[in-house]
């Protein structure tokens, strides 16, 4: 009896810990992530937060967009999904380009021990995805209004795209009036509003890679948008130790291995997208200031222009030298934490 008793008990301690259940009275952020993973192993990084985050009841992950026409970074997704304990959650993809550049880690979805894939996934090939413009249409249909906070971290093609999209089976709605209907903001990586690497006119890649659909957003995206400039991420290096050592409670860790092919410790990899990804979650925790209101332009070279307005659109991150630290240790903490499966 006592045993039971102590089951019983110990069952009730469980459910109540901050990895079963969000925040009392506060509803888990829906997130969309739009990703061009591949490119950059902060994408990799950041698609991990999220589902620490997830585990910890603080968001839901709709569903995962990739923006580079790669074959590879569709299936590379639907892996680290898997790995997390969540191979249900949809993927949409770009269709593939043949002249992209040919990534360093994206080979690691096919890579085989023993006769059997590493790091398992169902998606064999991004062009068997849905059109990512498509899901998009599909996730943000099935949502509450202005409930979905939208991370872009990759290149703008697919919510460019999405503007434009006429009403079809998921909502009578066009793109510009159904983004204005469910999203509540959208979080971006991109561009530059304070002076970083002593240049005053950078062009940030995630901008360049599309001008156009860059353009296109920053002048008619129908709702908040909140920016994390190239300066915001350079501010803050992944800790080179972390990677050595706080994803060894597996064997194979596809962040740990994708950071290492990509560019290895001792080296440490500026934190773009993940800046943006923490902001998505916790615009309330004063891990950065905001700039005043304003409205970004984006220039035909693809240089970012913040322009103050009372009423403007658009504000970006500031991050000052004694919130360093602290967003430092929250970035590691998420990044590293083991899939529920794992967890001891």
């Amino acid at each position: 009896m006592k045993r039971q008793l102590f089951i019983a008990a110990l069952t009730v301690i469980l459910s109540m810990h901050p990895a079963a259940a969000g925040p009392p009275g506060r509803e888990p952020v829906k997130i969309i992530f739009d990703t061009d993973i591949g490119n950059d192993v902060d994408d990799v990084l950041a698609l991990s937060m999220l589902h620490a985050l997830q585990s910890r009841g603080e968001c839901e992950i709709l569903g995962v967009t990739v923006t580079k026409p790669d074959e590879l970074a569709g299936p590379f997704a639907d892996a680290m999904n898997t790995f997390y304990g969540r191979p249900g959650i949809p993927i949409g993809c770009i269709r593939p380009s043949p002249g992209e550049e040919t990534s360093k880690f994206l080979p690691l979805v096919n890579m085989k021990d023993g006769g059997r894939l590493r790091y398992p996934h169902k998606l064999k090939r991004g062009s068997d995805a849905p059109q990512a413009t498509r899901l998009l249409r599909k996730l943000l249909s099935r949502q509450p209004d202005n409930s979905v906070v939208l991370v872009q971290v990759g290149y703008f093609s697919n919510l460019g795209a999405l503007l434009d999209t006429a009403g079809d089976a998921s909502s009578p709605l066009g793109g510009r009036e159904l983004v204005r209907q469910k999203v509540k903001f959208l979080s971006v990586m991109a561009g530059t509003f304070l002076a970083a690497r002593q240049q005053a006119h950078l062009l940030e890649f995630n901008v360049i890679k599309d001008i156009p659909a860059a353009r296109k957003v920053a002048a008619e995206w129908p709702t908040p948008m909140v920016w994390s400039g190239f300066e915001i991420g350079l501010a803050v290096p992944y800790p080179a130790t972390s990677i050595e050592r706080d994803f060894n409670y597996v064997v194979h860790h596809p962040a740990a291995e994708a950071y290492c092919l990509y560019n290895p410790p001792p080296h440490e990899r500026p934190t773009w997208d993940l800046t943006a990804t923490l902001y998505a979650v916790f615009p309330d925790r004063g891990y950065f200031d905001l700039s005043p209101a304003g409205r970004v332009t984006v220039e035909a070279d693809g240089n970012t222009l913040f322009t103050p307005q009372a009423d403007g659109r658009d504000r970006f991150l500031i991050l000052k030298e004694n919130q360093i630290g602290r967003v430092k240790e929250a970035l590691v903490q998420l990044s590293t934490q083991p899939p529920k499966r794992l967890e001891k």
